[in-house]
């Protein structure tokens, strides 16, 4: 699950979203069939026509100066396989509309996430959804840039995901709300006036939520969190991530959300000292997994060779491409 939040894909988010509306209809326009278009829709709609989204965001800026951001752009991209799940369980169009009941419990938790009186949920914000049934390469893609693929062409596979744009005020017109306001400082009372926002948190929000609605079994190398241990972790975080990672296969117990919860946790909090004493916990925890103590030991060391010998690679990638740039 991707989930990210930007000022507009087409360029300053300061000015009117006149330019942003208009380039999310981009699909409708591209169809000719009037039943394939996809509407705009909120929390109590899925009718909105495309100058109602104009209007509605771009008269709610009251005591926002020219330079201040108006509005927000939120992209909700599920993965291939999130994609094959809903598809599978629902059907095509059903997928549809599971997505956007979906997109209505983010913005939950998108308003929830600025710790504010009186902003507690979606009905709170003003904001209007679109979904997207495909992705298009862009002019700073690799595959463009090799020349297999042309800048506008369609991307294969499963691409369904969601545009919302949300309003830097709340609906009543009056609270400043924006995600862009990650302070960490010392006053906490200051923090919570203005609303502080975790990106971080909001993202996971994201993928725990899906997991939950729609019972999805997230592997290990699919959740964030282990994506951001092996790009920011310590080299000995990192190789008792790969060596998790190795035992999940061999032990589908460990797949269990809560168990594989709290592991990665304890290796967040840095409670294991190397590889051998995180298998030691596991062997010896409450997961039935006794009988891992009694097949031929596992080369702890092997976890760490492996990380040690990917990193030497990114380095020495990062080194080649500093000398292609001089």
């Amino acid at each position: 699950m991707f989930i990210n939040i930007t000022a507009s894909e087409t360029g300053s988010n300061k000015a009117s979203s006149a330019g942003l509306v208009n380039y999310l209809e981009k699909e409708n326009r591209n169809t000719q069939n009037m039943a394939e278009h996809e509407n705009w829709f909120n929390w109590n709609r899925d009718d909105i026509r495309p100058h109602e989204v104009r209007i509605g965001i771009d008269s709610n800026v009251a005591k926002l100066g020219k330079d201040d951001s108006k509005f927000f752009l939120i992209n909700i991209s599920p993965s291939q396989k999130e994609l094959a799940h809903l598809t599978f369980v629902y059907g095509e169009e059903g997928a549809k509309e599971k997505l956007k009941g979906f997109a209505v419990k983010v913005m939950d938790e998108y308003a929830k996430n600025f710790k504010r009186d009186n902003i507690s949920g979606h009905k709170d914000l003003l904001w209007f959804g679109k979904l997207e049934n495909h992705r298009y390469y862009g002019h700073n893609e690799k595959e463009v840039r090799n020349g297999t693929r042309q800048r506008g062409e369609r991307k294969d596979g499963q691409q369904m995901h969601i545009q919302i744009i949300v309003s830097r005020k709340d609906i009543t017109n009056t609270i400043k709300l924006s995600p862009q306001n990650t302070s960490r400082g010392r006053n906490t009372s200051h923090s919570r006036k203005m609303g502080q926002f975790d990106r971080t948190a909001f993202k996971q929000s994201g993928e725990t939520l899906f997991d939950q609605v729609f019972g999805f079994e997230r592997g290990l190398k699919e959740r964030m969190h282990y994506a951001n241990m092996m790009k920011n972790g310590t080299m000995e975080q990192k190789a008792q991530m790969h060596a998790l990672g190795n035992f999940m296969e061999r032990y589908p117990k460990l797949h269990e959300s809560h168990v594989t919860d709290n592991l990665m946790a304890n290796i967040h909090h840095e409670k294991y000292p190397d590889v051998g004493s995180m298998l030691s916990s596991i062997a010896g925890g409450a997961w039935g997994l006794f009988d891992m103590l009694l097949e031929p030991v596992f080369d702890a060391s092997g976890a760490q060779q492996t990380v040690a010998g990917e990193e030497e690679r990114k380095r020495r990638r990062r080194k080649k491409g500093q000398g292609l740039k001089r």
